[in-house]
């Protein structure tokens, strides 16, 4: 019942995503078919594709039938990119790029955010603590672009490391793609590690002040498997919501970082289109994005009780 629930949540608003989305470009200002055809076009031929198109059809029925299209896996054509380019093909080519800068940022955060907040409620109050609370703070502080600009200058252009952009498809060649992700996914990182220190030190700081783990210490057991072991673990659920939310801001908004390395992914995509007014791109992009974060979500509701069996028991 409970995951029943929250995938019927889900659905519904993806779908009430898709109206609203609809909706706003169809209210939008400016004819798509002037777009194509330019500012030029005789009344004739603008009559002609807005018919091939169905802009003359009511907007009920365009919703209806770009839903159908979306249910089958086609979101149409897009306006600019290559004219009469598949929106699917292009979002799938922008997804091959944000997903693993995206992943690769989140894995980075939680592999240095974990073992460093757990150290500094550990040391509460000590210098260790204080050292990473200070670059905590320092790391939600740098702006990523100003962050992005000085990594291709030192480690691309100065040491030669890594490439400053330009990624290629993985299909030519897999290393140098996932090479060109490297600073990118470290810069997105950065921040992600900062906030991720902070909440998986106040959450451990409150486990610690627990009734079982003063009964674990009055045990004799071993500090570092009652911090480890018995604190960490009931630490994670906080930890994993505030992951959860990271990936989908990543996922989302990544379009300053991409901008900078010049990658061509989801946030780029949906910028461009958004400058040359492709409704549809921008309508399949975004539908395409809301349908990743929702099933993030649902993905971390669906974690929580494994967690935290009591939560299944509220549902």
């Amino acid at each position: 019942m409970y995951w029943a629930k929250k995938l019927a949540s889900m659905l519904f608003t993806l779908l009430l995503v898709s109206v609203l989305t609809f909706l706003a470009l169809f209210l939008l200002p400016g004819d798509p078919a002037m777009l194509i055809l330019g500012t030029e076009a005789d009344a004739r031929s603008l009559e002609l594709v807005r018919n091939q198109l169905g802009l003359d059809q009511p907007i009920t029925t365009q919703y209806l039938n770009w839903l159908k299209g979306v249910l089958q896996g086609d979101f149409g054509e897009s306006y600019t990119f290559s004219r009469g380019y598949s929106i699917a093909k292009l979002v799938a080519c922008a997804l091959h790029v944000t997903i693993p800068l995206a992943a690769g940022a989140i894995v980075l955060s939680l592999a240095f955010a974990i073992p460093l907040g757990t150290l500094a409620a550990g040391r509460r109050g000590g210098t260790l603590d204080k050292i990473i609370l200070f670059f905590a703070q320092a790391g939600l502080s740098i702006p990523a672009f100003w962050l992005g600009i000085l990594a291709i200058q030192f480690f691309a252009v100065y040491l030669g490391w890594f490439p400053p952009g330009n990624m290629p498809r993985w299909a030519a060649d897999p290393l140098g793609a996932a090479a060109s992700l490297v600073l990118p996914a470290v810069v997105l990182a950065l921040p992600r590690t900062a906030v991720l220190t902070r909440i998986v030190r106040t959450a451990m700081l409150e486990t610690l002040q627990e009734d079982y783990i003063r009964t674990a210490r009055g045990k004799g057991v071993a500090e570092s498997t009652v911090i480890f072991k018995h604190g960490l673990s009931n630490a994670l659920i906080a930890t994993s919501t505030v992951a959860g939310i990271q990936l989908i801001q990543l996922v989302a908004g990544t379009v300053v970082v991409e901008q900078v390395f010049s990658l061509p992914g989801l946030g780029r995509l949906i910028l461009s289109a958004v400058l040359l007014r492709d409704l549809p791109l921008v309508q399949g992009a975004v539908f395409v994005g809301t349908a990743i974060v929702l099933t993030v979500n649902f993905l971390l509701d669906c974690l929580y009780p494994i967690l935290d069996p009591r939560i299944k028991e509220v549902w």
